[in-house]
């Protein structure tokens, strides 16, 4: 087996039992949290934040440790129906054209007072208009801050779809479209679209420190930011004046531990009191003890096998397929896994409206996969990189050990791959270069609709963002996705999407995998935290029962 990672790794056979057996006295190692820092309530997490800003990232990792914690945005959705509520914007109405938007601001919504900002106002529509101008006006004084990528909005075409962004009055906004756009407030309601403060903007240009918008926040949701140590923890403190219900607890830890044994360790020891991503493989151990519980949730997501299809062989779709067709997907279902997911045939959940069921699963058949090779061109296979990610996520729970099956079935077919992996930031910004020939990853859904799972992911505007792991960008496609955001008329808009996911099957830009269970664990005496179907984490109504 050919790894490059900066870490040594242990042979597969009970990796992860000896990892939890030695996990204890490998703690040393792990910098420990203050004993001031544990009376809080802590949440162990598996990497550090690439930002405090959830404009300018999309990785899970991140947004579950800032957005929902210090921001809030203008509307929310309805975990359980998926529908759409007021948050920030009071109400909302819409023109007949659906090109014009008109928000009410919600009143009395306090930014946060920290040691390096202190709110003279409330939240207005100045805000809204900063936030947004911010992302789609090359003019705006922090667009270029931090690179001016701004990934999930430019992946849906923001800056062509929204001509302006006018506040009316103190309490109103409006947003005008250049076309009508089905899924617009679906994405206003995403953990990206969070709310910025226009003054705290304006201090630090005066300051002439403009990038500790991003890194040092101030937002108007329960916990204000405190401290960050990188690859260590971040720390807030509750928002004493916040809109809603107040946060449960005062204060707010996240630990951050990369390896998976040491944060069930912790988790154990009641060092943490939470763990996102607990190893499905260690499900049936950890629901044993009386001291933690597992929750269990339907989430939308898919874990996939992206092509970067800029660079040969992969821009040929009968390799994409033959390589698809070679790798034995109900063996990973089993082993990475272990049972709590179903097999993909679509980008979409079947839980989406817009499914298409009548999509057969992709066959395993590697006499086919080298038959489509030879046509191809490459009868004596190829050397390729396959990209796994470091970390653990809901939609792919053990990305090396996929890789490392997917080496086996590979070279079967003649291929030759080597597995990379790379610390997480790093692994990121790698991949969003497109250094890699193909990368495991995946993605959860921000809302209901469907165009969640298709301009992200495989838009032309979403590879020049670099969100597209295929690198792909196909006219036929964008089209097809386009033409189902045109019309509010779900039946219409289904038609096209089940276009577009059979058109996806036929040029295999990346191989769909599998639709996870969402697992977290906690400590029995936490209550008041919930599994969130649409992504991200909440952790303001945490209540720990202290004994």
């Amino acid at each position: 087996m050919n790894v490059s990672f900066g870490q040594i790794i242990l042979p597969a056979p009970g990796r992860h039992f000896l990892s939890l057996f030695l996990a204890a006295s490998l703690g040393a190692c792990q910098p420990q949290l203050p004993e001031t820092v544990r009376s809080g309530l802590v949440y162990c997490s598996e990497g550090s934040p690439e930002s405090f800003n959830p404009q300018l990232v999309t990785s899970g990792t991140t947004i579950d440790a800032i957005s929902q914690q210090l921001y809030d945005r203008l509307l929310d959705i309805d975990p359980q129906s998926g529908e759409l509520k007021p948050l920030l914007a009071t109400q909302w109405q819409v023109n007949d054209h659906g090109t014009v938007y008109e928000f009410t601001l919600r009143p009395d919504v306090q930014f946060h007072q920290t040691e390096y900002f202190s709110p003279s106002r409330a939240f207005n529509s100045e805000d809204v208009v900063f936030t947004f101008n911010r992302i789609m006006d090359k003019n705006h004084p922090f667009h270029y801050q931090g690179g001016g990528n701004y990934p999930f909005f430019q992946s849906v075409d923001w800056a062509n779809l929204v001509e302006r962004v006018v506040a009316t009055s103190d309490n109103t906004v409006r947003f005008e479209l250049n076309r009508p756009d089905s899924s617009f407030l679906s994405n206003l309601a995403t953990d990206f679209a969070a709310i910025l403060s226009a003054e705290y903007g304006a201090a630090v240009l005066e300051q002439d420190q403009p990038g500790r918008i991003d890194s040092h926040p101030v937002g108007t949701g329960p916990f204000r930011f405190k401290e960050y140590q990188k690859d260590v923890l971040i720390r807030y403190y509750r928002h004493k004046t916040y809109w809603r219900e107040l946060a449960k607890p005062e204060q707010l830890v996240f630990d951050i531990v990369p390896n998976n044994a040491r944060r069930m360790a912790k988790l154990f020891t009641h060092e943490c009191d939470v763990v996102a991503f607990p190893r499905v493989a260690e499900l049936g151990l950890i629901s044993q003890r009386p001291d933690v519980d597992v929750q269990e949730s339907t989430s939308m997501n898919v874990g996939f096998w992206a092509f970067n299809t800029a660079k040969p062989p992969f821009d040929n779709a009968k390799v994409r397929l033959a390589l698809a067709m070679a790798i034995n997907r109900e063996a990973i279902l089993q082993a990475v896994y272990f049972g709590y997911a179903t097999a993909a045939n679509s980008v979409l959940p079947p839980t989406s409206w817009a499914y298409n069921a009548e999509l057969p699963l992709l066959p395993f058949d590697q006499t086919q996969a080298k038959a489509l090779l030879a046509e191809a061109g490459y009868a004596n296979g190829f050397s390729m990189d396959i990209w796994a990610m470091p970390v653990q996520r809901l939609y792919n729970p053990n990305a090396l050990k996929m890789a490392e099956m997917m080496q086996a079935d590979l070279a079967q077919i003649g291929v030759r791959a080597t597995i990379v992996s790379y610390e997480w930031n790093s692994f990121r910004r790698k991949l969003s270069n497109n250094e890699h020939d193909s990368v495991l990853i995946g993605w959860s859904a921000d809302n209901a609709d469907p165009d969640n799972f298709f301009r992200p992911l495989l838009s032309c505007s979403a590879a020049q963002t670099g969100t597209n792991r295929a690198n792909w960008c196909d006219a036929n496609f964008d089209r097809l996705i386009s033409q189902a955001l045109l019309t509010s008329d779900q039946k219409q808009r289904r038609s096209y999407y089940m276009a577009a996911q059979q058109y996806l099957a036929e040029q295999m830009p990346l191989l769909s995998i599998a639709h996870s269970q969402r697992f977290q664990a906690l400590n029995s005496d936490i209550s008041g935290i919930d599994i969130n179907p649409y992504g991200g984490i909440s952790l303001a109504t945490a209540v720990k029962d202290v004994k």
